[in-house]
């Protein structure tokens, strides 16, 4: 396969530690093996607006960079790789997986702001027990019925959620992250699959490079 591309894109992402959707495009060209260049800005100091809106029209990151084109918000960064890379094959090529794939991403994108509250991304920390509100705990049973539908219904030939490796999978994977972090009880097929992310080498270097960051942000530390 041809891995040679005309331009190299440019990813502003946040800190590792914290910023689960600048995980999702990153880890996305990774897997895809799409040559990038990583800036990263360190979020919520009084510097972090004004470097991010040298790049990001949002204000915001994640943000992709191709030539005079800046792409915001994680999912539409997806479907702009998938569009520009399609022998990468970000999204199912199976109609029916491919239309479930996007359906659990924007579920992801949309949803779960009780997890998102309770149990934030965070590499750095161990924190078993915390966060379990009955609201996340809903989030949680979703997610894992979730995962079990797509790996029985299309995951077949593979570890992941649609047996190949898609932008779900990028989704999804902070989450899987958050569930290390909070051990989170899982049944067997979500617990697998948990470990498929985990394992993965690009998640073992944001992991890595995460847990080298010396930023402290207070409002993602409410179990300091």
């Amino acid at each position: 396969m041809d891995r040679h591309f005309d331009m190299e894109l440019s990813l502003v992402i946040g800190n590792k530690n914290y910023s689960s959707w600048s995980l999702r495009p990153w880890l996305a060209l990774k897997q895809a093996d799409i040559p990038f260049r990583e800036i990263r800005i360190s979020l919520y100091n009084e510097k972090s607006r004004a470097e991010i809106k040298k790049y990001s029209p949002s204000g915001k990151v994640p943000a992709l960079i191709d030539g005079d084109l800046t792409v915001c918000e994680s999912l539409a960064i997806g479907e702009y790789l998938a569009d520009k890379f399609p022998a990468m094959q970000l999204w199912p090529a199976d109609p029916a997986a491919r239309g479930l794939a996007r359906s659990v991403s924007c579920e992801m994108h949309a949803g779960f702001s009780a997890l998102r509250s309770h149990m934030s991304m965070n590499c750095r920390r161990h924190l078993p027990g915390k966060g379990r509100t009955p609201e996340t705990l809903r989030d949680i049973e979703r997610i894992a019925a979730l995962w079990n539908d797509c790996r029985a219904r299309f995951g077949r030939g593979g570890d992941f959620l649609f047996g190949k490796f898609s932008f779900a999978d990028a989704m999804y994977a902070p989450v899987a992250l958050r569930f290390v972090t909070y051990a989170v009880e899982l049944d067997p097929v979500s617990a697998a699959y948990v470990k498929t992310i985990t394992a993965l080498p690009a998640i073992q270097q944001w992991i890595a490079d995460a847990r080298a960051e010396t930023e402290v942000i207070p409002q993602f530390e409410p179990y300091a």
